[in-house]
């Protein structure tokens, strides 16, 4: 049984925002930190998969669609990625890298104090791209959680880069945002589980990592995806809507 866990969702390869997360006596102290997903696709995603890295036993990892995408890409699985940064962001992994990623498991279950047995994934625990939202309809979560193990009291998920806790057919979702492109207001969006669930925000110098990424980063246009999406232009209105048609819900609902 698990004290505390810290909750690190997509990345999306932003150092700066990793770091001042990190940095955090909250998470500095916890029993595990889990990664659910989206790790790499970002401009310095190496880096990031360094410093994760050196963190040893105390990180568990999860893949994410976006870290199968440039798994993908690398293998000649596929010729495109819809992200514009994924295919320059698969070009920089190492082969270290890609044997990483491909080990990653899409799933992890825990008990955590408070919470119970408690399954981590990326975006539902039936798949690693499916969509649901704080506003999806209760028999959308029926279906998305159909077929897990009764005892399954918690389940935390991420990918759509918003933060929300809801109760869902007697289980507890948690969605801890995203550290490196939040929607809705600006961050590094995380949380913090057991005893209760703590939905926490780091707030880091833009500024300075915006120099920091256009310094580092070959990505060539890394000074325009900083301006977006570190200062998260796109509101969460724009993400629900974007998101809606995903989530399965009727046309204009």
């Amino acid at each position: 049984m698990l004290n505390r866990v810290a909750v690190l969702s997509d990345i999306h390869g932003v150092l700066p925002a990793l770091e001042a997360v990190l940095a955090e006596p909250d998470v500095r102290s916890a029993d595990r930190i889990v990664l659910t997903g989206d790790i790499t696709a970002g401009p310095q995603p190496t880096q990031v998969l360094d410093l994760l890295t050196g963190l040893g036993d105390r990180v568990s990892w999860i893949s994410g669609n976006a870290d199968r995408e440039l798994l993908e890409y690398r293998r000649g699985l596929r010729d495109t990625i819809p992200d514009p940064i994924a295919p320059w962001a698969a070009d920089q992994l190492r082969d270290t890298d890609l044997a990483l990623l491909a080990a990653l498991p899409r799933s992890l279950t825990l008990s955590v104090n408070g919470l119970g047995k408690t399954l981590f994934c990326h975006a539902t625990p039936r798949d690693d791209e499916e969509v649901v939202l704080v506003d999806s309809r209760l028999d959308r979560w029926a279906e998305v959680l159909d077929g897990l193990e009764p005892d399954i009291s918690t389940v935390v998920c991420g990918h759509t880069h918003m933060p929300y806790v809801r109760l869902a057919h007697g289980r507890l979702i948690v969605n801890p945002g995203s550290i490196g492109m939040p929607y809705g207001r600006t961050g590094a969006h995380w949380a913090l589980l057991g005893p209760g669930t703590s939905l926490r925000v780091t707030p880091y110098d833009l500024e300075a990592a915006t120099t920091r990424l256009t310094r580092d980063s070959t990505y060539p246009d890394i000074t325009a995806w900083s301006a977006y999406y570190l200062h998260a232009r796109a509101t969460d209105t724009d993400a629900l809507t974007a998101f809606a048609p995903r989530d399965g819900r009727p046309e204009g609902s």
